[in-house]
């Protein structure tokens, strides 16, 4: 057994040896083929690695959600583009592609072949070269088309990037409502800015990668889309204010002319329509501005005042500004005494065409200054005394008329779904520092400012039987397949008035329109209610007016609400509801049968169940 074990070793080291010798073997072919690699392959995988660092992730754009009206017209869309971008690195890699690729764009796109060669020179390891922006499809559908025949497989290093450019087919129609986008769908003023977030979506991303034979792969994260909203505008209702307007500022003309037309049963917005309209297409348009401000004057703006003007220009005169609203207001002041129990209806006033105020020396007078005589309180309404209402306001006190003013949303927001509505606050007087002037000229709507919306929402409760609508400008919000996302529910903020007083006020406001002052605003036939304003503005000297009318129809269940202002009306005299009335008139001719109201021979009010 001792001679046998020398003999094990020497197996044992034989094989020892040839594992270590197999082990050094396939070290050295390692250590060989990496120096191969680092020696004669090393700017190939170089060139690898530095063309998937120069490639980016490309952004595919969402498309934004529409605009519609209540009856689906849409209003604004975002309708497709593309983007055109060249692969100069693979363009580059066939002499024979790339004069197919040159001259496909040449014939098809109408490109300069020699710009493009120096494009392609210019930038030889890139693959991503934006060459044309926001192409319409009608443009690059040749090009396509031409792309699927035999000739066409030649093309390569080309593709197009698809993306969205905001459009309004009705150029101007509701501009101030809609808004408009700038860059990166970014929305501005109107239903555009208060629903940016709704109607935009989230991005996808295309990540590209080269694969071994340094060829471009891409994979797809798809985008998702915004949702669209169907606002409650009529865009027939709208279309038909619009004309009015336009019509009424080439014959008579007004610093600003506004029409709001609602549903007094929900706060739904039908229309909003002002005197200085722009296109939503191109927003910022010298020439427009010059039109509304002079070329001279536009000229010598420097970028931020004409910045300024053009805010200006988009303002939404219904919600963003306040004025006195004049007589508009009396029928608010009435509705406080009637639901309190000062007033019961059968009162009678004595009007000698002004009212003294202690304190102050000259009186305050009645828009006749001759006076009424004796009148009822309906015929305070009927022939806008301001000598009764200020006596209907001192017998109210401050108490009531200033808690009245706020139950109305007097000095308040509306809470409208717009961008912009005019801050309340501080356009009422506060009740500890009325004085008995104060409360007469606030009787009759002066003194005090308010907007537009506040006015017709507060004036919605009087004719509805005393609820308090919030008013809003959107119905509904879908996704973009057309799914319902959200209702947007009617919402009562508050109850103003008992529908008893509502009622009163209905047939006073009635009479005004049948047998007052607002006879020129009926349309033969209809049962029509309204009232007139004619509101001084500050500063009195410059004897400056802003004059309006507020109506409804038919009048025992009135389905729509149309108020009219005239800002400085440019003629003589300025001080004429008239003007106001007619344009009421001429409007709701046209939207009565619209909205299929029968005519009546008997237009009296009738009891409402």
């Amino acid at each position: 057994m001792a001679k046998k074990i020398p003999t094990l070793l020497r197996r044992m080291k034989i094989k020892l040896f040839w594992v270590y010798f197999l082990f050094l073997v396939g070290f050295l072919v390692v250590i060989g083929r990496l120096f191969y690699f680092s020696m004669e392959k090393g700017k190939d995988y170089e060139k690898r690695v530095l063309s998937q660092q120069k490639y980016s992730s490309v952004t595919i754009p969402y498309k934004r959600g529409d605009i519609v009206d209540r009856k689906g017209t849409v209003l604004a869309k975002s309708e497709r583009v593309y983007n055109l971008i060249l692969e100069p690195v693979n363009i580059l890699k066939d002499k024979k592609q790339r004069e197919a690729t040159v001259s496909a764009l040449v014939k098809y796109l109408g490109y300069e072949q020699s710009e493009l060669d120096q494009l392609i020179d210019s930038n030889s390891k890139s693959y991503y070269v934006i060459v044309e922006k926001e192409l319409e499809y009608d443009k690059v559908k040749p090009y396509k088309e031409y792309l699927e025949t035999k000739e066409g497989k030649k093309v390569t290093g080309v593709w197009f990037e698809e993306d969205y450019k905001r459009k309004y087919p009705y150029s101007t129609l509701a501009c101030h409502l809609i808004g408009f986008t700038s860059s990166g769908n970014v929305g501005n003023w109107g239903i555009e800015q208060y629903y940016s977030n709704t109607l935009n979506g989230v991005n996808g991303r295309q990540y590209g990668f080269l694969n071994e034979e340094l060829e471009l792969e891409r994979t797809v994260k798809p985008a998702i889309n915004g949702n669209t909203i169907v606002s409650t505008i009529d865009a027939n209702v709208q279309t038909i204010v619009e004309k009015h307007i336009a019509k009424f500022q080439k014959e008579t003309g007004s610093d600003n002319t506004s029409v709001l037309v609602m549903d007094p049963n929900s706060g739904e917005v039908i229309t909003m329509a002002n005197s200085n309209p722009f296109d939503l297409n191109n927003p910022k348009d010298d020439t427009l501005l010059s039109t509304y401000l002079g070329k001279e004057e536009v000229e010598k703006m420097n970028d931020e005042e004409k910045l300024n003007a053009y805010s200006e220009l988009w303002r939404n005169y219904i919600i963003s500004n306040t004025y006195e609203p004049g007589s508009t207001f009396k029928p608010f002041t009435v509705a406080a005494g009637l639901e309190e129990g000062i007033l019961k209806g059968n009162e009678t006033y004595v009007c000698d065409g002004k009212q003294y105020f202690k304190g102050v020396e000259k009186p305050v007078k009645c828009n006749k200054v001759t006076g009424h005589g004796t009148i009822t309180l309906e015929q305070s309404i009927m022939l806008s005394c301001n000598d009764a209402l200020m006596q209907i306001g001192e017998k109210e006190g401050v108490e009531v008329f200033s808690k009245y003013q706020h139950i109305f949303n007097f000095g308040e927001k509306t809470g409208i779904d717009l961008p912009g509505e005019a801050d309340a606050k501080g356009l009422l007087i506060q009740a500890d520092k009325f004085r008995p002037i104060d409360l007469g000229i606030n009787s009759f709507g002066q003194g005090f400012n308010c907007s537009m919306i506040q006015l017709a929402s507060g004036f919605c409760s009087l004719i509805n039987g005393g609820d308090y609508y919030e008013p809003h400008v959107v119905k509904q919000v879908l996704n973009d397949e057309g799914g319902l996302v959200k209702n947007v529910e009617k919402k009562v903020l508050k109850k103003t008035v008992s529908k008893s007083t509502s009622d009163t006020l209905k047939q006073y406001l009635y009479k005004t329109v049948a047998e007052g002052t607002a006879k020129s605003a009926g349309v033969e036939g209809y049962a029509i209610g309204g009232k007139t304003g004619t509101a001084q503005k500050y500063p009195r000297a410059e004897k400056n007016y802003l004059v309006s009318f507020i109506g409804f129809a038919p009048v025992d269940k009135p389905q729509f609400l149309i108020y009219v202002t005239i800002d400085v009306p440019h003629t003589s005299p300025q001080a004429n509801s008239g003007l106001a009335t007619h344009l009421a008139h001429d409007i709701m001719e046209e939207i009565l049968p619209y909205y299929n109201i029968n005519k009546t021979e008997d237009t009296s009010q009738k009891e409402t169940e």
